[in-house]
């Protein structure tokens, strides 16, 4: 059993559950209440940014709200898929469940890279240590997921090749 894991699966496992219960709870805030959840420190650097640098009215700001809890319901989903691929072992031996995980990862490096660079701008240390940890996770197992490569699959054993019956020459028998 301890063979057929693979390190970048394993790695996202633990990071996928980080991530769910993280960005869900984070992202139904904001769907519940949009101004509220903004506010909060995960988003607070986007709250900031758009409402002080841009000058974003509130429509704008709730906008803004609703599509940040957007990323981070569609980075958790795939989080989600690629740990329900994981239990599949035949998927977890050749690496198949690696898409849902390199599109969680490149989503949420995405998001977190832009809130931590929003969080730079408008001086908040809490947010800024918050995203940089996110993104460096993330970059992380994206690392581990490109240096271990495609998994190896056995080659099938070596069958002898009989000549198929339109690769056999033909003699005309004409007697």
């Amino acid at each position: 059993m301890a063979t057929s894991w693979r390190i970048s699966s394993f790695n996202g496992a633990l990071l996928a559950c980080y991530f769910i219960p993280t960005w869900a709870i984070i992202a139904f805030r904001i769907v519940a209440t949009p101004v509220r959840g903004l506010f909060e420190r995960p988003n607070v650097s986007a709250a900031f940014y758009l409402g002080d640098q841009l000058q974003w009215g509130a429509a704008g700001l709730i906008r803004a709200a609703w599509f940040i809890a957007l990323g981070r319901l569609m980075v958790v989903a795939f989080f989600a898929l690629f740990l329900v691929q994981l239990c599949r072992p035949r998927l977890r031996i050749a690496g198949g469940a690696n898409e849902a995980l390199s599109i969680a990862l490149g989503l949420g490096s995405v998001m977190s890279f832009a809130l931590m660079l929003m969080a730079s701008k408008v001086g908040e240390p809490e947010a800024l240590r918050l995203h940089a940890t996110e993104l460096l996770m993330m970059l992380g197992t994206a690392i581990v997921l490109v240096v271990e490569g495609p998994a190896k699959v056995p080659a099938p054993a070596e069958v002898p090749a009989e000549p198929l019956p339109l690769q056999e020459p033909q003699l005309l028998n004409n007697g």
